[in-house]
């Protein structure tokens, strides 16, 4: 039986992005993740940090907040974690191919690394794995599906098609 604090998050667009799963444990936040209404399974068990995190997702998504202040104690190999550092680096709004993320963090040449690393990103929009994009500009794998990824490029680019609500 785990002890880890479980939260959700209904995010305004929840139509479009479902309910935001949010997992911690002593050291920081362990997952973030995408799930389907359907997918809930476990009774939230709430804590500091799963407050805080809601909150902080809820002003992300009132357009108050761009970057997020939270411990992380994502489980990875040490690429994974260069990777995952990186990506807190790209700023809100804006992206980067893999290739460009590759040699940002010295391993030229190594954008499919850096794809799956990518793609095993446990703290999605806080480690924004979103704002990563092929090298010719298409929306290219994401683990929580294209859809939000282009929800959430557009909703950071401020051209969202709808009012959020």
């Amino acid at each position: 039986m785990t002890t880890d604090a479980l939260d959700y998050f209904r995010p305004p667009a929840s139509d479009a992005l479902g309910l935001i799963l949010i997992r911690a444990n002593h050291s920081g936040l362990t997952e973030v993740e995408f799930i389907n209404e359907d997918k809930v399974r476990e009774t939230p068990r709430p804590s500091e940090l799963t407050q805080r995190t809601c909150t902080q997702l809820e002003e992300y998504f009132a357009g108050q907040r761009q970057h997020f202040d939270l411990p992380l104690a994502a489980t990875g190999t040490d690429f994974q974690h260069r990777v995952w550092q990186a990506l807190t680096d790209i700023p809100f709004g804006e992206t980067r191919s893999y290739g460009e993320l590759a040699e940002q963090i010295g391993s030229k040449g190594g954008q499919r690394a850096v794809g799956a690393a990518n793609g095993k990103n446990p703290i999605s929009i806080i480690v924004p794995c979103h704002r990563v994009i092929g090298s010719d500009g298409k929306l290219t794998g994401y683990a929580s599906g294209i859809g939000r990824k282009q929800w959430l490029l557009a909703f950071e680019a401020g051209s969202m098609p709808f009012e959020l609500g």
